[in-house]
C-alpha cells in the first residue's frame, strides 16, 4: 500500500523487450533509496512494481502485458520524470489516502491554468472511471493523491500547491499528456458490495 505522497523524481533510464513484456530501469533521482531491497514494492507513477534488481542509482522492474496495456510506463519516452514512492509502513502517517498501487486506467491532461499560487489541472476521463470520482473525494493521478476540486460528465479537475509542483513530475506535464488514474478504493468496493448484495 501507498499514500500518494511522492518521496521523490526519478527518470524512466531504459526500458526492455524480453519474451513478450518489459524490463525497465528506473534511475532514483530524489528518492530515499538506503535499505532498498529485492522484492519490494515501489509505486512508479502510481503503478505498483517489484524490484528485481538494483544498484546505488537505479533499480529495475518487471512489467507485464496488463502493465504496459493500463499505463503510461509502456509509451513513456526515455528521460521521462517518474513519481516514485516506496511501499508505506504500518508506523507511517497516513498523509494522502489509501492507494493500491494498481492502475484502472488513463486520463488526459485537458488544460492547465493558474489559480492564485496553486495551479490546477484538468484531465478528460473515461466514463467507466468518473463513476468513482467524486467532488471531494480522493483520485490518485501519476501516483499523486489529490483531492478533486470539480467533476462531471467528462472529467475532473484538481489544484497543485506550490510544494506539489515543485517536488513531483507534474512541473513537466503538458495538455495532451496521458497521466494514469487510480480512483478510491473505497468507491470500487462499495459498487461491488452493491453489485454482488443478492448472492447470499
Amino acid at each position: 500500500m501507498f499514500t500518494g505522497l511522492i518521496e521523490g523524481v526519478g527518470a524512466l533510464a531504459s526500458r526492455e523487450t524480453r519474451g513478450g513484456d518489459a524490463r525497465l530501469v528506473i534511475g532514483v533521482g530524489t528518492l530515499p533509496f538506503d535499505g532498498v531491497r529485492l522484492g519490494e514494492s515501489i509505486a512508479v507513477n502510481g503503478c505498483c512494481l517489484t524490484v528485481v534488481d538494483f544498484d546505488a542509482r537505479s533499480f529495475a522492474v518487471d512489467a507485464s502485458n496488463e502493465t504496459l496495456a493500463l499505463t503510461t510506463l509502456g509509451r513513456l519516452p526515455l528521460g521521462a520524470p517518474l513519481n516514485l514512492e516506496r511501499a508505506m509502513r504500518p508506523s507511517d502517517r497516513l498523509g494522502g489516502h489509501l492507494v493500491s498501487g494498481h492502475v484502472d486506467g488513463l486520463a488526459t491532461a485537458e488544460r492547465r491554468w493558474d489559480d492564485a499560487r496553486a495551479v490546477r489541472w484538468r484531465f478528460a476521463t473515461p466514463k467507466p472511471l468518473l463513476r468513482y470520482i467524486a467532488q471531494k473525494g480522493s483520485v490518485c493521478v501519476d501516483g499523486v493523491s489529490l483531492t478533486v476540486n470539480a467533476a462531471d460528465a467528462a472529467g475532473f479537475e484538481v489544484a497543485l500547491i506550490p510544494h506539489t509542483v515543485e517536488h513531483t513530475a507534474f512541473r513537466a506535464l503538458q495538455p495532451g499528456d496521458a497521466v494514469n488514474i487510480e480512483v478510491d478504493l473505497l468507491a470500487r468496493y462499495a459498487e461491488r458490495l452493491q453489485a454482488t448484495r443478492d448472492w447470499t
